[in-house]
């Protein structure tokens, strides 16, 4: 069987070269009984592959068994597992078969495999170097011969160092790794699978299926998916239901993404061609500050020159006095009053533009950073070759971010 046909018969949607690569390794190992560790992200439908090896294999006929190992309490997962005998815990009226006893002949998928406890992790080595287990409660030795596939999002180097799992397991289960990638990733299959889950469920709640406006495929497609595909189709059920317009546009569609975190920045020591120094850095921040700073002055005198009618802490005085002061420098009374009733509004000092009262040095500070803001995010997207999520954590901003300053500085074509 070919990579188009297993993507048909186990609805495997998109073209991208880590999963098509996944796909193939699977294809390949099926035929062998080699232990197989699937590695991924929550979310990126590591189930797939296990069910892949084993309709491909000559263990096809043989029973097909999914266990969650996060799912199943420490005390009972050895029960669960190998079985055990009558009495050998509060609880155990019988004896009862364990999944490597009943899928003698085929195959288990073990997810979550980080979370098993140490003691089944023992267990669990045996019966992959030997073919034998024990149940809980006996002595009785029990042969059995099973295709053991797992999985798991973990980091399994940091768990092993830390103490978490066997060293010596982890590599008799990933003779043969499999690395799912994540939905990220995958920009080219975003819209593929899109359509795909909106088909779904037009067919499954009877009704038109959801389209997207050319802007809210461009958020689509830069948007992180933390949760991979399981996040994004639930999000597609969750519009389908909800929303009565079947065209969803990007202002609709962002009100249903969770919001992206600004990550904090790590200061970088090497200030070489490819790095960004910590000053830099500091001159984005800066430039970010200063048009807060613009924009609050332009909320102030616009309140004072409108005439409210407001009173002031000292502290609160001081600031709008500073303020009026940078706009009319021969302005020199200690307190600003708005116009009375017998005061002519046209005769209130008149509030110039912010950059009226900016001064020549100003100016140029401001244009010499946003010129160094640009020029930080080129020099971000030339690195990674245009990928946004590894410019956006080079920069220490989020994707979404990323994106609006690349429309604002038409960076598109870069």
């Amino acid at each position: 069987m070919n990579l188009q046909q297993v993507k048909q018969r186990f609805g495997v949607i998109g073209n991208a070269p880590l999963l098509n690569r996944a796909l193939e390794v699977a294809i390949q190992v099926a035929p062998t009984d080699i232990s197989v560790l699937v590695t991924g992200e929550s979310g990126t439908g590591k189930e797939i592959i296990p069910q892949v090896i084993h309709h491909l294999s000559s263990r096809k006929h043989g029973e097909y068994i999914a266990v969650n190992c996060g799912a199943i309490p420490e005390g009972t997962i050895d029960s669960e597992l190998f079985g055990h005998e009558k009495g050998s815990f509060t609880g155990a009226h019988g004896s009862r078969q364990g999944y490597f006893e009943v899928a003698d002949g085929g195959t288990i998928f073990l997810d979550e495999v980080a979370e098993l406890p140490m003691q089944t992790q023992v267990r669990l080595l045996r019966v992959l170097e030997t073919g034998e287990f024990i149940r809980v409660g006996s002595s009785k030795v029990i042969k059995t011969n099973v295709r053991v596939v797992a999985a798991t999002n973990e980091n399994m180097q940091r768990a092993i160092s830390s103490g978490k799992f066997r060293e010596d397991l982890f590599y008799r289960l990933s003779t043969v790794p499999i690395p799912l990638p994540s939905l990220r990733s995958r920009q080219e299959d975003i819209h593929l699978l899109f359509r795909k889950f909106a088909s779904d469920f037009a067919d499954k709640y009877r009704m038109p299926a959801l389209k997207l406006t050319e802007d809210a495929v461009i958020l689509l497609m830069n948007y992180s998916w933390p949760g991979n595909i399981r996040q994004l189709k639930n999000l597609v059920e969750q519009i389908s239901v909800i929303e009565t317009k079947r065209e969803i546009d990007a202002v609709t569609f962002a009100a249903y993404l969770p919001a992206e975190n600004e990550k904090v920045p790590a200061v970088i020591n090497e200030a070489g061609p490819e790095n960004f120094s910590e000053r830099e850095l500091m001159y984005k921040f800066l430039f970010d500050m200063k048009k807060d700073l613009s924009d609050l002055k332009k909320i102030v005198l616009d309140l004072v020159g409108q005439g409210n009618d407001f009173s002031l802490s000292n502290d609160q005085e001081a600031v709008v006095n500073r303020f009026y002061k940078e706009a009319n420098p021969n302005y020199t009374s200690s307190r600003i009053l708005p116009p009375t009733s017998d005061t002519p509004r046209n005769s209130f000092p008149k509030q110039p533009e912010i950059e009226d009262f900016e001064t020549h040095e100003e100016v140029e500070e401001s244009l010499s950073l946003e010129d160094r803001e640009k020029e930080l995010i080129k020099k971000a997207l030339e690195k990674h070759r245009g990928k946004r999520k590894y410019a956006a954590a080079e920069l220490g901003i989020s994707e979404r971010t990323l994106y609006r300053k690349i429309k604002e500085y038409n960076l598109i074509d870069l």
